[in-house]
């Protein structure tokens, strides 16, 4: 029993530990900002230690490995802690999620798609590290740094494998079925874009420019403006923002996007954290497109920071929104890198949008134009002609 109790209490310990050490970095929405955590608090749980003693004492079947014990011991106070978006977030799926936030990663540069046998075929970008190295479209991936890949890989393990940090290396083991022969290749990682914003004249109407947002990004704001000068250097003077589907990010990039359109003093957005006055944040200058005539798609997967800048824009009478109520994301979760390169994401603020009526936390963010039946086959066509009709008034000649 001498063993088995060390066991429990350098189990114990380490638990404790990673509930009350260091965390940096916080998302809103997903992201905003960094904190810390500076002193350990010491608990007692003397009905866990018991339960643990008579599972060590009395299990038929062997106990999981220690990782997968304290996973299982942090979703369980989760789930009693009853917030659906205070979550454990496992290493691959928060790295990836960090490097999509970030806008871009260091990566080799090819897509990854699953064949018929759920093996891992890779399919390099012309000119990527990938493609100069010599892979090419359809090898099928073995080995990353000697880890074995297979059809039970998970695909988050294979994507945050290949990934890492601009200038490093990764070496692959391939399979070319074109000549029955396997290939090795060291590739120096290179920095990869991850775009958050598509855009293009609209075929219907060239004097409108259509912005497809998919991700509120560090990158994203800057590509907006990007892409609004583009589309105006071609003849644009209005434009429809794209925001269905986006399930939001950075709470920070969705008022940055609000500023972008809005003139100085515009309230965005008040946030209310836990024994805080309400902080109001409002635009410090003019926007660079203060005027020109804006249209908001929504549909209820726009969440989070994406209803930030769909509910501002709409609370100050700068954009029509067109389609139907958002999904009713108001709360703002830190984000504390763990130990082990999981994170713990934990709502600690709530947020509301000064004169929008009725608040998100009601229905969501509501059009002003509904577009009904999400379903139909031509759901596409009835939102962009809304929106043209909603834009044709004010559109220059």
């Amino acid at each position: 029993m001498k063993t088995k109790s060390s066991d429990f209490r350098y189990l114990f310990s380490v638990f404790l530990i990673i509930f009350f050490t260091l965390g940096i970095g916080f998302a809103a929405g997903y992201f905003l900002g960094s904190r810390q955590i500076s002193s350990v608090t010491k608990y007692q749980f003397p009905l866990f230690e018991h339960a643990y003693e008579l599972l060590v004492q009395h299990g038929f079947y062997p106990l999981p490995d220690q990782r997968k014990i304290e996973y299982g011991i942090i979703r369980g106070l989760l789930q009693a802690y009853n917030d659906p978006y205070t979550i454990l977030v496992e290493p691959p799926q928060h790295e990836l999620q960090s490097q999509q936030l970030r806008g871009n990663f260091g990566g080799i540069g090819a897509r990854i798609d699953r064949d018929i046998q759920n093996r891992y075929r890779l399919f390099p970008f012309e000119n990527s590290p990938a493609f100069v190295a010599g892979v090419r479209d359809g090898d099928i991936l073995l080995a990353i740094d000697d880890i074995e890949i297979n059809p039970e890989t998970p695909q988050d393990d294979v994507i945050s494998l290949l990934r890492g940090d601009k200038g490093t290396t990764v070496r692959l083991l391939i399979f070319r079925e074109a000549d029955q022969t396997e290939y090795r290749f060291q590739i120096i990682r290179e920095e990869i874009a991850l775009p958050s914003v598509t855009w293009n004249l609209l075929p219907e109407n060239d004097s409108i420019g259509y912005i497809q947002i998919n991700l509120m990004a560090s990158t994203t704001p800057e590509e907006i403006q990007k892409a609004i000068e583009d589309l105006r250097s071609q003849g644009s003077t209005a434009f429809i923002l794209d925001l269905r589907n986006n399930g939001g990010g950075l709470v920070d990039t969705g008022v940055k996007i609000a500023q972008l359109f809005l003139p100085a003093g515009s309230p965005i957005l008040t946030q209310t954290y836990r024994d805080k006055e309400p902080k109001t944040i409002r635009a410090e200058k003019d926007g660079p497109f203060v005027h020109p005539p804006l249209v908001i798609l929504i549909n209820h997967s726009t969440a989070s920071a994406a209803e930030i800048t769909a509910g501002a824009l709409k609370a100050q009478q700068r954009a029509v929104l067109i389609g139907s109520p958002t999904f009713g994301k108001y709360t703002i979760q830190l984000v504390f890198d763990m130990q082990d390169g999981s994170s713990l994401h934990i709502t600690a603020a709530e947020w509301e949008i000064p004169g929008l009526q009725p608040p998100v936390r009601d229905h969501g963010v509501l059009p002003d134009i509904w577009i009904e039946n999400e379903t139909s086959d031509n759901l596409q066509s009835r939102y962009i002609q809304a929106a043209i009709q909603s834009l044709q008034p004010n559109i220059s000649p």
